[in-house]
């Protein structure tokens, strides 16, 4: 009777094991195509040959696979408010990205094609699961806005994973992130709307706890060969009421350096950026350091 009782508990283990693991790539989309917003009708058709040149290229590593759809996307437009509209609605924009829109599209083109998917409609789940809160469109208090939400949130979920604690000489920073209940001004759909701006306050962190390296560790041995080309990077600021400034991922060059690869306001475009990370963020008054994120498999 107790062998048997081993067994089943065992086979419990498994198939929860296994629940969790199909969950984690099976996406329910919730948005209908007439809740989406496309910037025109070549968007469908551009994601739809970019997943079909990244199937063949046979990458299945999903640091890989991020990297070469950040380098199929180098010279895209930089252009900043895309998601924002009088309704919230499901936004695919393959033309014009930011930093967060560019992280967003790069977990999405990886996840589907790691799925064996071809199609922009797998493309624009994983788009509504990575960027909502619990993975389903509602309004916009149902997007998640901070990057320290956004992680908890995917992470939940198995899509994504900080590994900043597992970084040499990590530290961490306690923090309120509720910089958008404080400038309503700044956001359109906040300016005149006390009820959406509850909705808002309900999800920002009080006194929150997070990892991140300060930048001056980003020239240190051990630092560089922790990091992987194709890892997700966003800068941690010191502003108030932030947590990070900014979003894009890590390319490690031959010499073991890391660089960053974003969607660049200053720069207008995505682009490589010419100096190392550490060079980089040397010349910022803000920015202190970095987080980390992979995806989840």
């Amino acid at each position: 009777m107790i062998k048997m009782k081993k067994i089943f508990l065992a086979l419990t283990v498994l198939l929860v094991a296994c629940g969790a693991q199909q969950s984690s790539q099976q996406v329910a989309q919730a948005a209908t195509t007439a809740q989406m917003r496309f910037h025109c009708d070549q968007d469908t058709t551009i994601i739809n040959q970019l997943l079909m040149q990244g199937n063949q290229s046979g990458v299945k590593d999903a640091n890989a696979l991020i990297e070469f759809y950040a380098r199929k996307l180098l010279g895209t437009p930089y252009v900043a408010h895309t998601l924002e509209g009088d309704e919230e609605m499901l936004t695919i924009n393959i033309h014009e990205l930011d930093c967060l829109t560019f992280i967003e599209t790069l977990y999405a083109l990886t996840r589907t094609t790691l799925a064996g998917r071809y199609s922009w409609r797998d493309f624009a789940a994983h788009i509504e699961d990575v960027r909502y809160r619990g993975g389903q469109m509602g309004d916009y208090s149902t997007r998640i806005h901070y990057i320290s939400e956004w992680i908890i949130d995917n992470h939940m979920r198995g899509n994504l994973v900080e590994v900043t604690p597992d970084l040499p000489h990590v530290e961490y920073m306690v923090k309120n992130i509720d910089y958008m209940t404080h400038h309503t001004d700044s956001y359109r759909q906040l300016k005149n709307d006390t009820a959406m701006v509850e909705k808002i306050r309900r999800h920002e962190l009080r006194n929150h706890r997070f990892p991140y390296l300060k930048r001056s560790w980003l020239n240190d041995k051990a630092v560089k060969a922790a990091l992987r080309s194709g890892d997700f990077v966003t800068l941690v600021t010191k502003t108030e009421g932030l947590d990070v400034s900014h979003n894009g991922i890590i390319i490690v060059d031959e010499k073991g350096d890391p660089y960053l690869l974003d969607a660049s306001m200053s720069g207008g475009k995505v682009m490589l950026q010419s100096k190392p990370l550490f060079n980089y963020l040397e010349r910022s008054k803000t920015n202190i350091g970095i987080r980390v994120f992979r995806m989840m498999l």
